[in-house]
C-alpha cells in the first residue's frame, strides 16, 4: 500500500521559501504571481493491507515526525 503525505505551513505562518520563489518568478517575467506557499510531499510504501490501519499509522507518523503540527498541517492519501 502507498501513502502520500502533503505537508504545508498553516495559514498565517510566514513562508520565506515561498516568498523567495514568488520573487524569483517575478524576476523571470512571470507577472501576476501574488503568493506562493511551499510545502513537501512524502511518499511511503507500507506493508499494511488494511486501508484504515494504514491511514492511522501514517497519521501517527505525521504527528510524531513528519510534520511540525505547531506550524504545519498535513493531509494523508492512501492508495
Amino acid at each position: 500500500m502507498k501513502a502520500r503525505v502533503q505537508v504545508m505551513l498553516k495559514t498565517g505562518v510566514l513562508d520565506p521559501q515561498g516568498e523567495a520563489v514568488r520573487h524569483a518568478l517575478g524576476s523571470l517575467g512571470f507577472d501576476g504571481v501574488e503568493g506562493v506557499r511551499q510545502g513537501k510531499v512524502i511518499e511511503i510504501d507500507l506493508a499494511e493491507t488494511d486501508k484504515a490501519k494504514a491511514e492511522e499509522a501514517v497519521k501517527q507518523m505525521c504527528e510524531k515526525l513528519l510534520a511540525n503540527t505547531v506550524i504545519e498541517s498535513y493531509t494523508v492519501e492512501i492508495a
